[in-house]
C-alpha cells in the first residue's frame, strides 16, 4: 500500500552543530547524548528503508508540496494571480519577495536542504549495510539519488547559485548554477541506472508499493534537467527513452490527473502521496516530524474558490480567454477549461454540491470571477476545504509533459515536422483538431510559439508555466516581456534578476561567503 511510504523516524536526524574558529569539520558534528539513534541505526535493510522514507517525508511538509512549493512555482506565471492579504504570498507573483522576510520561499529552501540531508544520510550509510537482497539495496540507493536530485533541482531552478551537498558536512559552499545543474544531472543518471520501471514485480520490503521513484521518473527529470540547460539532443534522447519504456499513456479523462480518484495512474511518472487516512490529524508545518502529523495537503484550501477556502490563488482571464481560441472537433470548448477553473458557465457549473450561479448570485464580483478547480475536493463529497485536509496527490510529472517536451526537443534539433505527432497526442486527448491540418508546415519559430500555447493550456496551475517563460528567455526579450505584461499585470513589477528568489538571509548569515542573487 502507498501508505507504507509514510513511516519515518522521528528524532533520528537530530545533530548539534557547534562552531569555533579552530576545529575541523568532523569535530562540528556532535551526537546528541540523549539520542542514541545515530549509533544504533543503519544496521539492517529495514533501517535503510525507514531512512529513505524520511527523505520522502520532506516532500510532504509546508516547505515543499503541502503548500509552499506549488505557490512558488505557480504564482509567477501568467496563468494565475494572487490577491492574498498575506504580503509574502501576494508578492511572489509580483517578483517582490522580501529579503528580510523569508516566509514561504525560505521555508521551501530550508526543506529542500532537509530533504537533501536525509538523502545523503541514505547514500552515506546504506552502502555499508549487508543486504540479503542486493536488488533492494540498489533500489533504496536509486531512490535516494532521485530524491536528492529532485530537491536540488528545485533549489537550483528557483534560487540559482546554491550549495550542492553530496556528503555529510557542517558547511557547504555556494556553487554556480552550472555546477548545481551538473549534480542534478548526475543524480538522475545514477537513479535511472538503479531504479525499476515499477514495484509490482520486485521482491523485498518495498514490493508493490506505489509512490516510489521509478526509472521513468528519473529519466523524465533527467530529460527536464537537460532541457532546462538547453542540451536539446540529450534531452530529446532521454525523453525518447521514457516513451520507449512503453509503460505510460494519457488518461482519457484529463481531470483524472487532479483528483483523489485514479491516483498513480498510467499518465503519472511521479506524484507526492497525500492521504486523509494516513498518520494523525495535525498539519506538517516543518521542523522535526511529530507523531501527530497527518499526510494531507493544504493546497486545496489555499487555492479554493471564495467561501470554500482562502482563494489566495486564482486563474487569470488570459488563461480563460486562450481556451476560447480553438474549438474541439465537436465544436465545443476545450474540456480542459472546466477541469482547470470554476466560472459562471452558461448552463450551470457545480462546486462542492452548489450551483455556481446560485451560490454567488448575491455577489457580482464573485459571480463574474474565476476560481481554481484543479486539486480541489469539489465534486460533492466535501462541503468546503476548511478542514485543511486534502488527500489529493500532487502530480509532479505527467506523461503529457514528456510528450510536449519531446516535441520541443525535436523542433529545437531541426525536426519540426516530427514534433506534430507528439503534440497531437496531447491535443487529441481533449478532442482538438489535427494540428498538421489546421497549421501545416510551421517554421521552427512558429512551432516554438505553438508549443508555448499548447503547454499553457495543458499545464496551468501545475507549476510549469513560469519555468517555461524563464527558460525560453522571454523575460530578456523586450517584445515578449511587453506581451506578458499585457496578459498579466503582475509582470509590470518584474525587474532583472527577480526571476529567481533571494537566498534566505539565514543562509547568508550561517554560510560564510554566500553571495545574494542579483536584483536583491
Amino acid at each position: 500500500m502507498k501508505f507504507k511510504i509514510y513511516k519515518y523516524i522521528a528524532g533520528f536526524f537530530s545533530i548539534a552543530i557547534l562552531t569555533t574558529s579552530c576545529v575541523d569539520n568532523e569535530d562540528l558534528v556532535q551526537v546528541d547524548p540523549n539520542n542514541d539513534a545515530v549509533d544504533s541505526f543503519w544496521k539492517s535493510d529495514q533501517d535503510a528503508l525507514e531512512g529513505l522514507n524520511a527523505a520522502y517525508g520532506s516532500l510532504l511538509t509546508d516547505g515543499t508540496y503541502m503548500r509552499s512549493t506549488p505557490l512558488l512555482l505557480d504564482l509567477k506565471g501568467d496563468d494565475c494571480r494572487s490577491n492574498s492579504p498575506w504580503d509574502a504570498m501576494y508578492n511572489v507573483g509580483r517578483f517582490n519577495s522580501n529579503v528580510s522576510n523569508a516566509a514561504i520561499y525560505g521555508w521551501a529552501y530550508e526543506t529542500y536542504y532537509q530533504g537533501i540531508y536525509r538523502a545523503n544520510q541514505v547514500l552515506t550509510n546504506v552502502p555499508g549495510i549487508n543486504f540479503e537482497n542486493n536488488e533492494l539495496k540498489n533500489r533504496i540507493l536509486g531512490q535516494a539519488y532521485f530524491l536528492r536530485g529532485l530537491f536540488l533541482f528545485h533549489a537550483v531552478n528557483m534560487f540559482k547559485n546554491v550549495p550542492v551537498p553530496t556528503e555529510i558536512a557542517a558547511i557547504y559552499p555556494q556553487k554556480t548554477q552550472a555546477e548545481g545543474w551538473a549534480q542534478v544531472i548526475a543524480d538522475f543518471k545514477k537513479a535511472a541506472e538503479l531504479l525499476p520501471t515499477a514495484y509490482t514485480n520486485v521482491t523485498g520490503l518495498d514490493a508493490g508499493q506505489k509512490g516510489r521513484a521509478t526509472k521513468g521518473a528519473a529519466l523524465g527529470y533527467l530529460g527536464k534537467a537537460y532541457l532546462f540547460t538547453k542540451d536539446f539532443p540529450n534531452a530529446r534522447d532521454t525523453f525518447k527513452q521514457v516513451i520507449d519504456l512503453g509503460v505510460y499513456s494519457l488518461m482519457s479523462n484529463y481531470r483524472d490527473n487532479f483528483t483523489d480518484t485514479n491516483e498513480n495512474n498510467a499518465e503519472s511518472l511521479f506524484e507526492v502521496q497525500f492521504s486523509r487516512d494516513a498518520g494523525g490529524v495535525d498539519l506538517g508545518w516543518g521542523g522535526a516530524p511529530a507523531s501527530g502529523w497527518g499526510k494531507t495537503s493544504a493546497r486545496a484550501i489555499t487555492y479554493a474558490p471564495r467561501a470554500f477556502g482562502w482563494t489566495d490563488v486564482q486563474p487569470t482571464w488570459t488563461l480563460y480567454n486562450e481556451y476560447q481560441l480553438e474549438k474541439t472537433t465537436a465544436n465545443t470548448i476545450d474540456p480542459r477549461l472546466d477541469a482547470t477553473m470554476f466560472y459562471n458557465k452558461p448552463g450551470g457549473m457545480q462546486l462542492y454540491g452548489q450551483n455556481f450561479a446560485t451560490f454567488y448570485a448575491g455577489n457580482p464580483g464573485d459571480l463574474n470571477d474565476l476560481f481554481c478547480r484543479k486539486y480541489q475536493n469539489s465534486d460533492g463529497n466535501y462541503a468546503n476545504e476548511f478542514d485543511w485536509r486534502s488527500g489529493i496527490n500532487e502530480r509532479l510529472l505527467r506523461y503529457a509533459d514528456i510528450l510536449l517536451m519531446y516535441a520541443e526537443c525535436l523542433n529545437e534539433t531541426g525536426n519540426t515536422a516530427g514534433a506534430y505527432t507528439y503534440i497531437q497526442m496531447v491535443r487529441g486527448r481533449v478532442g482538438l483538431p489535427n494540428l498538421a491540418t489546421v497549421k501545416p508546415n510551421m517554421t521552427q519559430a512558429q512551432m516554438r510559439d505553438q508549443i508555448g500555447h499548447e503547454r499553457f493550456l495543458e499545464f496551468p496551475l501545475e507549476g510549469h508555466r513560469f519555468d517555461d517563460i524563464r527558460r525560453w528567455g522571454w523575460l530578456e526579450d523586450t517584445a515578449k516581456l511587453a506581451w506578458l505584461k499585457s496578459r498579466d499585470v503582475e509582470f509590470n513589477s518584474y525587474a532583472a534578476g527577480r526571476e529567481y528568489f533571494p537566498i534566505p538571509q539565514l543562509e547568508m548569515d550561517n554560510n560564510p561567503g554566500t553571495s545574494q542573487n542579483s536584483g536583491y
